[in-house]
């Protein structure tokens, strides 16, 4: 029986990746058991165990050093396949792409669909999700992130600032007061983002460097949509990225507080692997993205002209 080497090797990724035979399994559009009948397959063919089998599955030292190479060897298929494709026939195939919830929603979507549009041939796998996902993952040819990129075996490169704001409604703030002070927050109610956020404080820049405030919880959510209705209620302060806080900024539903304390904000990157460093595909997304959000972002921009007061940017 001729055995495919490359699809052993994408299910180890895989299993490696996700963690679980349950997890790779769907992943990979198949059965819990067939991805389990590869890897023995696999183990058996190369005469050496790849995991620690106990309570759960974990890859062992010989199966890391035989993931790094499985990694490098389908990144260089798949950049064989893309050059190809690209010199030869414009783009074509399968491009998988990892983006934030909210920005994906509000900003993202009509310029991924707009690159769908111009490359007929191409097709787009979108996942708008603010789960984490590795960046080694190899269910994604790219990622949009916000915030720091952990890993050094990536390629980031930069794509637009990611400022943040503390904000209100005018009714909540006309009931409860505006904080002139990161001490008064003591006395105000807190929206708070689960995923990122502690409920019982915010960590603020001071003088002195960070320190931490306490803050009431109001409510909490891992949805960024379900804290900017809450704050546009009234129901309490909230710290928002611009890309999300700026229409309701503009509309005057939310305004901001406390602006020299801000949270120092970050950088939205697009993330992929060295392997895919020369893709066209990429690259011409890229270069799409940076084009259409701007810099500084078309979100800030809009923010400025439209406010009283300091400009954002």
């Amino acid at each position: 029986m001729t055995v495919n080497k490359l699809v052993e090797m994408s299910t180890f990724v895989a299993v490696v990746d996700a963690g679980s035979l349950a997890a790779a399994a769907r992943r990979l559009g198949t059965s819990k058991s067939v991805v389990s009948s590869r890897l023995t397959a696999l183990e058996c063919r190369l005469k050496i165990a790849l995991f620690h089998r106990d309570r759960q599955l974990m890859v062992n030292e010989a199966g890391l050093g035989f993931y790094e190479q499985c990694v490098s060897i389908l990144n260089s298929v798949a950049n064989a396949e893309d050059s190809m494709q690209s010199s030869y026939a414009g783009f074509s195939g399968n491009l998988r792409i990892a983006t934030p919830m909210v920005l994906g929603l509000r900003y993202l979507s009509p310029i991924l669909t707009e690159f769908a549009a111009t490359h007929p041939d191409l097709r787009l796998d979108i996942r708008a999700s603010d789960e984490f996902v590795n960046p080694l993952d190899e269910s994604f040819d790219l990622i949009i992130r916000a915030g720091r990129i952990p890993d050094s075996a990536v390629v980031a490169k930069p794509l637009v600032s990611n400022r943040h704001v503390i904000c209100a409604s005018p009714e909540y703030l006309e009931r409860k007061g505006v904080p002139l002070r990161p001490e008064e927050l003591i006395d105000h109610d807190g929206l708070f983002y689960s995923l990122s956020q502690n409920e019982h404080f915010w960590s603020l820049p001071t003088e002195n460097g960070t320190q931490r405030f306490g803050i009431k919880s109001r409510l909490r959510s891992d949805s960024g949509f379900q804290l900017l209705d809450a704050a546009k209620a009234g129901l309490g302060l909230t710290i928002m990225p611009t890309f999300l806080a700026s229409d309701a900024l503009a509309s005057g539903e939310l305004r901001i507080v406390l602006p020299e304390s801000a949270p120092q904000g970050s950088v939205i990157s697009v993330i992929y692997k060295p392997a895919k460093r020369g893709s066209k595909q990429i690259n011409a997304l890229l270069e799409l993205l940076t084009v259409r959000l701007g810099s500084p972002p078309i979100w800030d921009v809009a923010i400025s002209k439209l406010l009283d007061g300091p400009s954002l940017i």
